[in-house]
């Protein structure tokens, strides 16, 4: 009887092992990289003043279905960034822009969907164009 105890309740716990499915975040081998192109125009957007990689802007990652941001990171001097360590999943990356449209005067998300589905995969984005 205590066997085929052990034998069903080791079965059991194979069974959840091989269920248990890592959500989206730290913890794994993967990256997520890419650059912010600023495109600098007048306070109308009639005018392209500048282009040029961004420094210092904040980029964000969501990881999976979260309603806030999970990190962020200033880009560096030629508008590079890059989150390491991360699983397979699902991802949100943004940065802030001007609106172009000029319906406000708020900052609004540049946002870009990333999935990851390979483990050990570095993923590299096209840049993130943002208005300044």
């Amino acid at each position: 009887m205590k066997k085929t105890f052990f034998v069903v309740l080791f079965f059991i716990l194979i069974a959840f092992a091989f269920s248990c499915k890592k959500e989206a975040g730290e913890g794994g081998n993967c990256s997520i990289s890419g650059k912010v192109f600023v495109k600098d125009y007048n306070g109308t957007f009639t005018v392209l003043q500048e282009e040029y990689y961004g420094p210092g802007i904040w980029v964000y990652i969501i990881y999976g279905d979260d309603k806030d941001y999970s990190d962020r990171i200033e880009t560096s001097y030629d508008g590079t960034y890059e989150f390491k360590y991360l699983r397979p999943g699902k991802y949100h990356v943004y940065a802030f822009s001007k609106d172009s449209t000029l319906q406000t005067n708020a900052l609004v998300p540049v946002i870009r969907d990333i999935e990851i589905k390979k483990r050990s995969t570095d993923d590299v984005e096209s840049d993130l164009v943002i208005f300044n």
